[in-house]
């Protein structure tokens, strides 16, 4: 809490840039290359925050064809991607053979690439609409191909401030307990924090003393990632949290999470500057090159960045730019195969 209520960013920033070179003392910075797939923005949730999602029956909503899908990964294979992040709304009709009948065409087709599927609130939903425990849907997806869960949806891990924020969505232990059954069958995730809204400094705190309680348990999390809240939809006035708090936060994040092995930076949200000077702030990461993003663009936050983008702000700090999977296994010269 007196991290959070410093103003001292460059006191902060050096010490969680000490703790990510002891643990990560190697020359490089990692990226990677994937994109970022909706599958379909109907959903069943209802967040304030959102302006990507469509209420079910909305003129505005779509559902992707296969085929647009199987075309989405072909260009991604194409400018040399090796992962799709696919996520959708909540759609309430969509059975869990339908997801698993997709998970089987992407992976018949494209073998090589690893599906980085489905938030936990899309797979707690899925256990509501399918009558079925998290273990049953999760090992079903998993024989159908799902190789990794995102972290979104997680936002504020505080009952609070999702219930002020969102209506039909999975609480903070749900979330959680979606992650813990998927780490006990020898999965890997990542987590995420969405703050600089309605919450607490002390609930920023509450957050990650969660996810920090949980790696403890399972040491599935390979990553963390936090963004500021992006103005949209019914929150549109709202202040948007300042690249300042942004940096500091992050940075805090490094020092708390003590167990969580890598932290990405978020020059999606924060653009490529701020996005780079993050590796000074508690990141050993840059993220993916995201050839496509729809949610925070939805809300009126666009940056663009290509590869030499990502790969010339890492030798700018003085890194080798290395380019890694979702598991954090390196990638050869040639871009072919992953290297331990």
């Amino acid at each position: 809490m007196r991290l959070l209520e410093s103003h001292d960013l460059t006191a902060i920033g050096q010490a969680a840039d000490a703790v990510t070179r002891r643990l990560h003392p190697e020359p490089y910075r990692t990226y990677n290359i994937d994109r970022n797939v909706n599958y379909t923005n109907i959903c069943s949730a209802v967040c304030d925050f959102c302006a990507f999602f469509r209420k079910p029956g909305d003129s505005q909503g779509y559902l992707l064809s296969r085929e647009d899908l199987l075309q989405k990964v072909q260009e991604t294979v194409a400018l040399g991607g090796d992962q799709i992040l696919m996520q959708g709304g909540m759609h309430p009709e969509l059975r869990l053979e339908w997801y698993e009948d997709l998970l089987r065409d992407l992976k018949g087709h494209f073998p090589q690439v690893n599906i980085h599927g489905f938030s936990p609130p899309e797979i707690y939903a899925f256990t509501k609409v399918n009558k079925l425990s998290l273990h049953e849907v999760l090992k079903r997806l998993r024989a159908a191909g799902l190789g990794s869960l995102p972290g979104g949806g997680g936002e504020i891990l505080v009952d609070r401030v999702r219930k002020a924020l969102t209506r039909g969505k999975v609480l903070t232990d749900g979330w959680l307990e979606v992650n813990r059954v998927w780490h006990s069958m020898g999965g890997r995730s990542t987590a995420t924090m969405m703050f600089g809204h309605i919450e607490s400094l002390a609930e920023r705190i509450e957050h990650l003393e969660r996810l920090r309680q949980l790696q403890d348990e399972t040491a599935g999390f390979t990553a963390f990632i936090c963004w500021t809240f992006q103005p949209g939809y019914e929150m549109a006035n709202h202040p948007a949290a300042s690249s300042f708090e942004y940096l500091k936060t992050q940075a805090v994040a490094r020092l708390y999470l003590d167990n969580v092995p890598n932290i990405q930076s978020s020059w999606v949200t924060q653009g490529l500057k701020i996005g780079q000077l993050a590796l000074l702030y508690g990141a050993n990461d840059m993220g993916s090159l995201m050839i496509e993003e729809n949610v925070v663009a939805a809300a009126g936050t666009v940056h663009y960045l290509t590869i030499d983008d990502i790969k010339d702000a890492i030798r700018e700090l003085g890194y080798e730019p290395r380019r890694r999977n979702v598991f954090y296994d390196l990638f050869d010269e040639g871009g072919l195969l992953p290297v331990r």
